[in-house]
């Protein structure tokens, strides 16, 4: 009779153990995984500051800039070719236009009302054609 009855490897302790165990898996799944997501929530944000925190200090040194009177004579010279009375400017000019992304797409791209026109001009000739020619 012992010999039967030490047959089984799961005893009742064993087993109480085991459901124990699962149990507790179980119980402390659930909070490690939201301890995880917060965390990566954490780095996420954390990342997003440092990034938000570099853009703050390049519009604080553009915002410099722009308060010296030196750097916005620059820019007016540079860009809308601008000079002091009494002074005298030259702008030198090749042979070739310049080449500009913008003034390039705005030359080859039709005003917004002449589309409409198109558009309207476009959709009026395939039904009046139709029109025209039941009546």
């Amino acid at each position: 009779m012992v010999a039967a009855a030490r047959s089984t490897r799961l005893t009742g302790r064993a087993a109480v153990l085991a459901v124990v165990i699962c149990a507790i898996a179980l119980s402390l799944a659930y909070p490690v995984r939201e301890y995880i997501a917060q965390r990566q929530q954490v780095d996420q944000l954390l990342a997003q500051q440092q990034t938000l925190s570099a853009q703050v200090q390049a519009l604080q040194q553009q915002d410099t800039k722009l308060t010296q009177t030196w750097y916005i004579e620059q820019q007016a010279r540079a860009q809308l070719h601008m000079c002091f009375p009494d002074e005298q400017c030259y702008e030198v000019i090749s042979g070739q236009p310049p080449r500009s992304p913008a003034s390039s797409k705005q030359a080859g791209s039709d005003p917004w009302y002449d589309k409409l026109l198109q558009s309207v001009k476009h959709a009026d000739a395939k039904p009046g054609k139709r029109h025209s020619q039941s009546t």
